[in-house]
């Protein structure tokens, strides 16, 4: 049996930042994690470059039951001090677009820089086997891993969501946060492609053809590209809007953002001898175009169509709905959307209210940002923000 400080379950992101800060805080920290090395989704992460943060972080840009509970930690560890670390650590960086930071080199570098962190602060990782059983008794948790019994006052829930499942990830936190009575937001895949029906069998064939759009559900907008897969649809743009979308409802695609509503008119008393799938093909992938196209029915020269036609089209050009039949599922989904209700826990230290020395941090929780750094942001704030309070 051993007795520690703090244990941790889950050495991802958010597991090892707060490790690493309860430990060089002088707490003695178990970090405890089945796989065998820490950091797994991390490395895959940005390519495997690790989109770490993003610069332009701001609470509006999670979802969440309660919109302000991300204030508080992301407003005390922000962006520039994770910046600041992992230049500390001389890891070379770029903006890429819309505030994202990538390492210039490989993800291995930030689980490389966060290792050191932990070892800085002499936290005893416990790598490469499940935990059995989580329990409490005496004012001590109790944690179970084969043979081993480690207790500690208290125990952060850091082992994130059920999203990519082939990393080991699984719904394990909101077991152990139900068992000492927090509630769970219905969990369910975010940032993970569409899927689509029969209906829209014709877009299958453009696989592999992306486009710069506006996707938008309901009041919610993303300017950004979507990509036709095999399956249904993908890119940036579709992966910010699933996060949002519930089933059976459609979403809508513009896309020619950049082009004012009269557009197709302006063009026929400009160019009435240019064909309309050369003009689209001009404006759009050409395989795209021609799907359009046809799905509309509209064909031939500009001067030879009314305007009333051309208005339509263009409002349907900027408008087209899709209802799309499901997701990939949380195989393809980078994050959850839902997790331990915050309802339950501290702003400001990520601990359970009504469970004394129990904690949750990171993916875990109700709490999830937009593609591009900001979830990384999250498992920084969140996690410095439990190892302050540990």
């Amino acid at each position: 049996m051993s007795d520690y400080d703090a244990i941790i379950l889950g050495a991802g992101a958010a597991g090892m930042m707060c490790a690493a800060i309860a430990g060089q805080r002088g707490r003695r920290v178990l970090l405890v994690d089945h796989a065998d090395a820490p950091g797994k989704k991390i490395l895959i992460s940005g390519g495997g470059r690790c989109n770490f943060t993003n610069i332009n972080t701001v609470a509006h840009a999670y979802l969440s039951a309660n919109p302000h509970f991300a204030k508080s930690a992301l407003g005390r560890y922000t962006p520039q001090d994770f910046l600041a670390l992992v230049e500390l650590y001389g890891i070379a960086w770029h903006e890429k677009t819309l505030g994202q930071l990538f390492c210039d080199g490989s993800a291995r570098q930030i689980v490389a820089m966060l290792v050191e962190e932990c070892a800085k602060g002499r936290v005893t990782m416990a790598l490469g086997q499940p935990v059995s059983d989580v329990g409490h008794g005496d004012g001590l948790f109790q944690v179970t891993r084969g043979a081993d019994l480690c207790r500690a006052p208290a125990l952060v829930l850091a082992t994130g969501g059920p999203s990519i499942p082939k990393l080991g990830a699984t719904g394990f936190a909101y077991d152990v946060a139900r068992h000492f009575g927090l509630n769970i937001v219905q969990p369910r895949p975010a940032l993970v492609p569409f899927t689509l029906g029969p209906d829209d069998a014709l877009f299958q064939a453009l696989s592999g053809v992306s486009a710069d759009v506006a996707v938008r559900w309901n009041k919610t907008r993303f300017r950004e590209a979507a990509l036709f897969t095999h399956r249904g649809l993908s890119g940036p743009a579709m992966l910010q809007i699933s996060s949002y979308w519930q089933h059976r409802t459609p979403i809508h695609v513009n896309f020619l953002p950049d082009q004012a509503a009269d557009w197709l008119i302006d063009q026929k008393r400009e160019r009435p001898r240019t064909l309309l799938r050369r003009l689209l093909g001009q404006a759009l992938p050409e395989r795209l175009a021609d799907a359009l196209l046809e799905r509309t029915g509209v064909q031939g020269e500009l001067g030879n169509l009314s305007d009333k036609a051309l208005r339509q089209l263009g409002a349907r050009l900027a408008d087209w709905p899709f209802t799309p039949s499901g997701t990939e599922g949380y195989a393809k989904a980078e994050v959850t959307v839902g997790g331990i209700a915050t309802a339950g826990l501290s702003s400001r230290t990520m601990a359970a209210t009504k469970m004394p020395g129990l904690y949750a941090i990171g993916e875990a929780v109700d709490v999830t940002g937009w593609l591009g750094g900001y979830n990384f942001q999250w498992a920084w704030a969140s996690g410095w923000a439990a190892g302050q309070a540990l």
